[in-house]
């Protein structure tokens, strides 16, 4: 029989969320990779008599780990190949420092301020960034055996050993990664068109957009490596914009409140099925008759995707308009390293994480702490921008790191050193990529013992680790939450209040292009497209506030709703679009003009302020016009600012 706590010991919301792990379907791919990758160098190192050259091997393999993230093939060359060049230049720089006192104390602040700036570019710099300070404060903390350039060469090769793994299917799934993110794509949008009408239709909605992002973001990524034109790809490219029409007709199926036949949702599955497997023979879709406009504008955009996915040469007129090509590399670096170098944000982040790892680095240069690398080692992970609130961060790498220390503890008492060291680690190498997507606290508890067995490879203290590992570990989240969480008086107002007022600028903005005169489908899709981009991202920024203690975790949960209704207000907009081109009467300018001004007023009002405000919500129109929807969205988003 269960029983609930008492009122006094229930456990707060925000470490609730904390603590709950993120269900999601183990990658085993990626596990085997890495039970292999991080074993075999330490294997190779026993078989020499060198056991210390193979650990410092299998900790480069453990980076590339971490940085093995993404699908596509190209994707990975980039996520793992780059990040090691970072990484070699970083551990020379801390070997070249060790033992040097204040010399390694200003390199390493120097060190943090440049990763921080650069890991503000984007998901390959951030992981570059975090490369090349984690290396140097190893190089920095620990006496790395051999000839200046053996331990760089040990580590980068470590890290080439996962791209290899990871490359050797290439040549049999050359481009499979990518049909099959479109494909996922199509079957999505098949579960929100069979959610039309149904409470489940939010939440789908939400699965379309990040399954769109991916897919985008997978294309894209192996668009920027062709410069001419490549038949696989302009149709892959087609194939993704065709869904575009699909997805608009959504929100106009789901207004009419009934659910779809359950053949369109079928059929929208048949055509994944061919994505999936670039079939080109005739596809029957067998759809009903429609029977209003927006069953036209549904049957209309499923016979244009089944199309376009059919077309063995698609027309590729358009797509660049469509997409955007990428610039050159060396262009988008230029870009990058100027929008670094000027970003005020940047530069913040920088300043906060040299100040923490330059405070660390006084402590333990003025406290006798054996090993003490740990501490700076903490707070790089902790202090990494995109994994979230920085107060979320050191308190599960607390938790996770006592997790950790329980399974050293366990491996470094029973487990006698030399070859039974191999397949530990193949087992707890395995560990990593299957606890990482539940959560950071998970993949901390999963790297701790990894890292441990390594050093003590290198060191030789076994259980003798255990204790000053986790004092330092709870000193690097001390000085986390101190010097980079509460000195700084970044709410999350500063990061998410702007971004949601810009986006409600842009809702206003979008509802001016559905209707204008000159507006074009391909300029539409993508305004519509990169709206709920940045609603997606502020959502997850909210989700990520959740987590924090009041007031932040209070106030993101006063302003959650409003992120609903933005992305309402977006969906109300593309299905009068969606009825306009079915034949239904235009908005009038005035209409149109009304509603943009209201939205644009929300957005000032929101960056003024942090807390509830009162506005107006007064918006009247003709009751049977296509806007009348997007007016009631308005009024309720509106309604959501006011105080109660």
């Amino acid at each position: 029989m269960s029983r609930e706590f008492p009122i006094g010991l229930t456990p707060p919301d925000w470490l609730v969320r904390n603590l709950k792990p993120q269900r999601v379907p183990v990658n085993r791919a990626a596990a085997a990779r890495a039970a292999v990758a991080l074993a075999l160098p330490l294997a190779v190192g026993l078989a020499y008599g060198e056991p210390a050259y193979g650990a410092l091997a299998s900790m480069g393999a453990l980076s590339g780990v971490i940085g093995d993230t993404a699908d596509a093939y190209r994707m990975r060359i980039f996520n793992i190949a780059f990040p090691q060049f970072f990484g070699a230049i970083g551990v020379t720089i801390g070997a070249a420092v060790f033992g040097h006192g204040w010399v390694a104390v200003a390199t390493l602040t120097g060190v943090a301020l440049v990763s921080g700036m650069i890991s503000s570019i984007g998901a390959v710099a951030s992981v570059t960034g975090l490369l090349l300070l984690l290396n140097c404060v190893i190089g920095a903390g620990l006496p790395l055996p051999g000839a200046w350039w053996l331990a760089p060469l040990l580590m980068s090769g470590g890290g080439l050993l996962v791209l290899a793994l990871t490359l050797l299917a290439w040549p049999l799934r050359s481009g499979v990664p990518e049909r099959s993110a479109v494909a996922s794509t199509y079957r999505t949008v098949g579960d929100l068109l069979a959610a039309s009408g149904t409470d489940d239709y939010e939440r789908l909605r939400l699965a379309v957009t990040r399954s769109l992002n991916e897919s985008y973001d997978v294309v894209l990524a192996r668009r920027a490596f062709h410069h001419g034109r490549s038949p696989d790809l302009v149709r892959l490219l087609a194939q993704l914009n065709a869904v575009t029409p699909v997805v608009e007709a959504a929100p106009a199926a789901h207004q009419r409140g009934e659910p779809l036949p359950p053949e369109i949702p079928a059929a929208v599955r048949r055509i994944a099925e061919t994505v999936e497997t670039g079939g080109t023979g005739p596809l029957e879709l067998r759809l009903p008759a429609p029977a209003d406009e927006t069953g036209r504008a549904v049957d209309h955009a499923l016979r244009h995707a089944a199309g376009v996915v059919t077309d063995r040469s698609p027309d590729p007129h358009g797509l660049d308009d469509r997409l955007g090509r990428p610039a050159a590399l060396r262009v988008r670096a230029a870009r990058a390293t100027r929008n670094v170098l000027l970003s005020a944000a940047s530069w913040r982040y920088g300043t906060r994480l040299a100040l923490c790892i330059g405070l660390a680095q006084v402590l333990v240069s003025t406290v006798a702490v054996p090993r003490s690398y740990w501490v700076a080692l903490t707070i790089t992970f902790v202090m990494k921008p995109d994994y979230g609130s920085v107060f979320s961060r050191a308190l599960l790498r607390a938790l996770g790191t006592v997790a950790g220390l329980v399974v050293a503890a366990a491996v470094l008492t029973v487990v006698p050193r030399g070859w039974w060291d191999v397949p530990v680690l193949m087992l707890l190498g395995a560990l990593i990529p299957a606890l990482t997507p539940r959560g950071y606290g998970y993949q901390t508890a999963a790297i701790t013992p990894v890292i441990l067995l390594l050093s003590d490879v290198l060191n030789h203290q076994g259980t003798g680790l255990i204790v000053p590992r986790l004092v330092d570990s709870l000193i690097g989240c001390a000085i986390a939450l101190v010097a980079g969480y509460l000195l700084w008086p970044e709410s999350w107002h500063a990061r998410v209040g702007d971004r949601l007022a810009n986006a409600v600028a842009d809702t206003a903005g979008y509802v001016e292009l559905a209707f204008g005169d000159a507006a074009e489908p391909a300029a539409r899709a993508r305004g519509r497209r990169r709206l709920y981009r940045d609603l997606s991202s502020i959502r997850t920024e909210f989700q990520r506030a959740l987590t924090e203690p009041p007031p932040n975790g209070r106030r993101a949960a006063a302003w959650m709703p409003l992120v609903v209704a933005v992305e309402r207000i977006v969906d109300a907009t593309t299905a009068a679009r969606v009825r306009v081109k079915q034949g239904a009467a235009e908005p009038s300018a005035a209409e149109i003009s009304t509603i943009a001004r209201q939205l644009r007023e929300l957005a000032e009002g929101l960056r003024e302020t942090d807390v509830l405000f009162a506005v107006r919500t007064d918006l009247t129109g003709p009751s049977d016009s296509v806007l009348e929807p997007v007016r009631q969205e308005v009024a309720a988003a509106r309604a959501i600012a006011s105080p109660h």
